[in-house]
């Protein structure tokens, strides 16, 4: 059943006994591995329900959401390109979509963004499709893939910067960052599980420091963050 085998378990069943170690973690991670999927459909729905009910991008870094879109981009296509199963790479398809929808977001109430907006909007949009369908080198897609944990780690920077500076975390989702630090968790153990390469636990590794980073600045800053928006809406009240 979805690449699980459960005939392990089923003996042990009939034996009226637990599951050994070596049966039960590999089908947990099997179940864990589709759980993050099916998760990764409502992963930055919280994000993007905060930002369009606040009308704001007030503490989030325009960077960070550009260079999360880029690292999704650059894992899909790679996975694309390696043809791998679905249940490798399905959160991907899901995140993707919903950081782009975030990123239009951020783009649409930044007031600071003009013309390179559009122009690297135009950009995203010629390179993507080529990309996607594999129309690269395999030597390039290679380099991208080793690039992609450096892009993921520095897409976090500015928003920590952000909210050091700030003191506060703005509009971030507490439940979208949270829901990302369970994942990371889960993928950590599941890579692990699974004799993942090298490579992809570093990248894990990299996800849980930044992550559990900007988990424990909306812990720490949480009432800043809340006078800050008690703070502007008297503003707007005095205005009216």
């Amino acid at each position: 059943m979805a690449g699980m085998d459960l005939s392990c378990v089923m003996d042990s069943v009939e034996r009226h006994q637990l599951p050994s170690r070596d049966c039960a973690l590999p089908l947990l991670s099997k179940f864990l591995g589709y759980l993050i999927i099916v998760t990764s459909v409502f992963l930055k729905v919280p994000q993007i329900y905060v930002i369009a009910k606040n009308k704001s991008i007030k503490g989030l870094s325009v960077a960070s959401f550009e260079l999360e879109v880029a690292g999704f981009t650059i894992a899909l296509a790679y996975c694309l390109f390696k043809q791998l199963p679905f249940s490798a790479y399905g959160e991907l398809v899901f995140i993707l979509a919903q950081s782009i929808v975030c990123l239009a977001l951020v783009y649409y109430y930044s007031p600071n963004e003009g013309p390179s907006t559009w122009v690297k909007t135009a950009l995203y949009c010629a390179l993507v499709p080529p990309l996607l369908r594999g129309k690269l080198d395999a030597t390039l897609f290679e380099a991208l893939y080793a690039c992609q944990h450096a892009i993921f780690f520095f897409s976090r920077m500015p928003q920590i910067y952000e909210n050091f500076q700030n003191k506060s975390t703005g509009q971030l989702s507490f439940t979208t960052n949270l829901m990302s630090l369970v994942g990371i968790v889960v993928r950590t153990f599941t890579s692990i599980q699974e004799n993942a390469p090298f490579s992809m636990l570093v990248g894990c590794l990299l996800g849980l420091l930044t992550n559990g980073i900007v988990v424990a600045q909306m812990v720490a800053y949480a009432p800043k963050s809340k006078s800050g928006v008690l703070e502007a809406e008297r503003k707007t009240e005095k205005k009216e």
